[in-house]
């Protein structure tokens, strides 16, 4: 006689979303190599007992992470790591539509008492020096005006190195995961041992105030 399946017990720990496109879900790789596994590790080691949702998907511009972002902030989510631009610097959008969409990605996740943490991208210096220079002032008026910390760029000390990039030239190997991971997680660090701190929020999804 077979025996019934196990059932894992629910995991009721307070959350920390990265919500992003094919950088976070880790194109390519493993996921115990994508840079959110390597966030929750480094959280364990830390003692924060903080849950990291890889909420990457592959593809997916600032507007596609606005579509989503409610569902991402269901539940005791603390904190949120917003990685979001690389396609719509890819493709060339407008940078006024990253703007507004990121802007609105913050407002919600800061109406519900969610911590941000901003990560910068670069566009491609191929789409000319202005669009280049308009795409980076968009994350460092943000982090100013909605006063999120703020990681610069990313994938700084990956970008442009071969061997820590994938054959494409934009999706990190596993060490250059490592790398990101290694970038973010001083700012990551402190802000999750307050946010694991504080006390959970009152309903399932309701803005907190």
């Amino acid at each position: 006689m077979l025996s019934p399946p196990v059932k894992s017990a629910p995991d009721h720990r307070p959350r920390l979303v990265v919500l992003g496109d094919s950088l976070t879900a880790g194109l390519g790789l493993d996921v115990k190599d994508a840079y959110p596994t390597l966030l929750q590790q480094k959280l364990h080691a830390a003692g924060i007992d903080l849950r990291v949702v890889n909420a990457g998907i592959s593809g997916d511009t600032s507007a596609g992470g606005l579509s989503r972002v409610d569902l991402a902030l269901e539940g005791d989510v603390r904190l949120m790591l917003l990685a979001l631009g690389g396609n719509d610097a890819l493709r060339a959008l407008p940078v006024e539509e990253l703007r507004r969409n990121l802007s609105t990605i913050i407002e919600r996740a800061q109406a519900r008492g969610v911590t941000v943490i901003l990560a910068g991208m670069e566009a491609p210096p191929n789409f000319g020096q202005d669009y280049t220079a308009a795409f980076r002032e968009v994350y460092m008026s943000l982090a100013e005006q909605y006063k999120v910390p703020f990681v610069p760029f990313l994938l700084h000390g990956v970008a442009g190195v071969d061997r820590l990039n994938q054959p494409d030239g934009i999706h990190p190997t596993a060490e250059g995961a490592r790398v990101i991971a290694d970038h973010v997680w001083p700012i990551i660090e402190p802000l999750a041992r307050v946010a694991t701190a504080r006390k959970p929020s009152g309903a399932r999804g309701a803005p907190r105030g």
